[in-house]
């Protein structure tokens, strides 16, 4: 079919393949109007190369994520591969959930990239917005070095982790407290009421240092506070150790500060432009969402979300929501409400995700009480008719050498653990790599739960004439009822590129990775301004 490029956010018919140029995918950008692009290819190469607003989604992982990740079906969807023919399989599949304008990005990715600039790693916006940040504003940092020295001979000092409280356990440095970056400016005060402290805010390279200490300066606090220049990675290059297994974390709500943390929250928001919602415009805005896309953000911990939080609101904690805005939000231009109890922590999200050309406003519960205590499940259509093609634990495990298995999980969990002699193959490569399976019988597809396992009947029905059957309740049901996973030995049939190896999480990283990464990040800014899509503007 000739590449007909599309000008507008018009309906696709479900039987024709419409097409976008790189060039009025850009102009929307710089002109704020809604749209979605989703990179379906795994997410290792994704993380090599990428449009800057791009978003991950794989082929495999789209029913499980998509309706979340885009909640209007009438938004304008795009969709790109490197030439692979995923994009051209995505649509059919993005047109069955119900979404109706759906185009490919014409010449793929190297078409974007004779009018664009492409950009490694993932979250990208983020860290862009966060090196910018760091440009404009001049943002203080200490070395590594330095900030060893002054925690070591300073005891009038505290040392924030911005980062989550997972990441913390896992690594820290010395008297590090676990205040992720969204509760830097409700809780800053209380853990260091004297303004004669030194504060000193690290994370695990350099973004939410950045953002974190910024913060507390743009809400008022009088102190002396500094970035850990480059984070845990900066630490471990310049030789010093980490400790392990830390717990420290402040969950009380603070008491004496509240009331100087809300003032000078609500004075930097209304200089930001930050908008509140009244019940009347919320309602506007819940009336509206079918023709402009809506995320309603509880950016509060995940403790208080579990507690109780308002219908219809996902958790997306403040400073991971400004650190990885398209983990949770995958239309550019749509609207962001953000709900917090306190007024604090979602003017301070708020304030960045302005700034960093998002349309956000706050809400409060006087408006939007937090009355719902269930944790939402992921939004998923329901699961096809498997036609005959289930099979139960039982069954498989009475006779595992009569099946060949093909875990279907990301290769993280594959590896942490599996059905004994599982394979582990993707399901967008199905075409190639069901064919290099051994022996010729019933294959049986698993997932964690059973659902992409589901979904992915149809492909794989596709690519081989082999019987297929599907594991009712995935790997979950199978430890359920008792049954031991393998944790020695795999099976990698395809290439376990799906998952990106980020080079500030855990502890096993290789020197040249984590050096390689500070390099890419300081670069950013030049790359940003080439670019010219971004629509940051930093107060």
């Amino acid at each position: 079919m000739t590449p007909s490029p599309t000008s507008g956010p018009t309906a696709t018919p479900p039987d024709q393949v419409c097409f976008i140029t790189p060039t009025e995918l850009r102009r929307r950008w710089r002109a704020q109007e809604e749209v979605a692009l989703l990179d379906v290819r795994e997410e290792g190469p994704y993380s090599l190369s990428h449009p800057f607003f791009a978003v991950s989604l794989p082929l495999s992982q789209i029913e499980l994520r998509i309706l979340d990740l885009i909640p209007r079906l009438s938004a304008p969807v795009v969709v790109y591969d490197d030439g692979e023919g995923y994009a051209a399989r995505a649509v059919p599949r993005i047109h069955a959930l119900g979404y109706r304008d759906v185009s490919i990005l014409d010449g793929g990715l190297a078409g974007y990239a004779r009018v664009g600039e492409v950009f490694r790693d993932v979250n990208v916006p983020s860290k862009a917005f966060g090196e910018l940040v760091e440009a404009i504003r001049h943002t203080p940092s200490l070395s590594a070095d330095d900030a060893k020295a002054l925690i070591e001979r300073e005891s009038n000092l505290v040392v924030l982790d911005a980062r989550r409280f997972e990441e913390y356990r896992t690594m820290s440095i010395p008297r590090g407290v676990s205040v992720p970056g969204g509760e830097l400016a409700f809780r800053a005060r209380e853990i260091a009421p004297s303004p004669d402290t030194t504060i000193i805010v690290n994370c695990a390279g350099r973004t939410r240092s950045i953002i974190g200490t910024q913060s507390l300066i743009n809400a008022g606090l009088p102190n002396k506070i500094y970035a850990l220049r480059n984070g845990t990675i900066g630490w471990t290059l310049a030789g010093h150790q980490v400790e392990r297994g830390k717990t420290a974390r402040m969950l009380e709500r603070p008491q004496a500060s509240y009331a100087a943390a809300l003032a000078d929250a609500k004075a930097w928001a209304a200089r930001v432009g930050v908008g509140e919602l009244d019940a009347a415009t919320f309602a506007r805005f819940q009336a509206e969402a079918g023709t402009r896309t809506l995320y309603c953000l509880d950016v509060r911990t995940p403790e208080e979300y579990a507690a109780g939080h308002p219908a219809g609101f996902a958790s997306a904690p403040g400073g991971q929501l400004v650190q990885a805005t398209d983990e949770w939000v995958g239309v550019r231009g749509a609207r962001l409400v953000l709900f917090d109890d306190d007024g604090v922590r979602a003017r301070m999200t708020a304030s960045w995700l302005t700034q960093m050309g998002w349309d956000a406003s706050i809400i409060g519960p006087d408006v939007v009480a937090p009355t719902e205590a269930v944790i939402p499940a992921a939004r998923r259509p329901a699961r096809p008719d498997r036609g005959g093609a289930a099979i139960g634990v039982g069954e498989l495990a009475a006779a595992p050498a009569s099946w060949t298995i093909v875990d279907l999980s990301r290769s993280p969990a594959y590896k942490t653990g599996h059905i004994p002699a599982a394979h582990f193959v993707l399901a967008s490569r199905f075409a190639t790599d069901l064919a290099r399976l051994p022996g010729e019988g019933p294959i049986v597809l698993v997932s964690a739960d059973g659902a992409e396992a589901a979904f992915a009947l149809a492909d794989a029905r596709a690519a081989t004439k082999r019987e297929l059957r599907v594991l009712s309740g995935g790997t979950r049901a199978w430890t359920d009822a008792g049954h031991a996973l393998d944790t020695e030995r795999q099976s990698w049939i395809s290439t376990p590129d799906d998952v990106y190896k980020r080079p500030y999480e855990g502890t096993d990283n290789a020197t040249a990775a984590m050096q390689a990464y500070i390099d890419w990040e300081l670069q950013l800014v030049a790359q940003l301004a080439n670019d010219s899509v971004s629509n940051f503007h930093v107060v």
